[in-house]
């Protein structure tokens, strides 16, 4: 009997809280380069919740992909905010169902007494600024991974 390998691992899909920055920038890198219709973000006032359904690229499995010579994958997931007090943005045409939108990155902006924002800065000069009671940010896989359209990684020029 063969010992097991690391490789041999069940994939697990990612479920991840954030509620320090140095949590919030790990799941910041996970999100970097998802993309998804101006359609799918929601804003709850009620709830004090903000979400947006992102198809995320999966960072963690690209050099498995290469390493096995598969296709990289994307998978579906949400992006979660609560403590949300107020919601603004820029360079975002909502009126644009078709407008499909990048997020390049999730950042902290620390208030008075864990107040602050969170800030999802998108491709193209848009952005999306929640004013937060305190930081609460939660990504969630939602279904199984796919192949990525593109059949590329997201290139960033290194």
């Amino acid at each position: 009997m063969a010992d097991a390998r690391f490789d041999d691992g069940r994939e697990a899909p990612l479920n991840l809280g954030a509620f320090e920055v140095d949590d919030l920038q790990v799941i910041a890198s996970l999100a970097q380069d998802a993309v998804f219709p101006v359609t799918e973000i929601t804003w709850r006032p009620s709830e004090r919740r903000f979400a947006i359904l992102l198809n995320r690229f999966r960072w963690e499995d690209k050099t498995a992909a290469e390493r096995r010579g598969r296709p990289y994958e994307r998978v579906q997931c949400v992006l979660v905010v609560d403590q949300v007090l107020g919601v603004a943005s820029q360079g975002i045409n909502r009126k644009d169902r078709d407008l499909v939108l990048s997020l390049l990155s999730v950042t902290f902006e620390p208030g008075d007494d864990g107040e602050g924002h969170v800030l999802l800065t998108l491709a193209g000069d848009g952005a999306i600024r929640l004013h937060v009671e305190a930081l609460e940010v939660t990504l969630r896989d939602v279904t199984r991974p796919y192949k990525a359209p593109s059949g590329a990684a997201p290139d960033h020029g290194a």
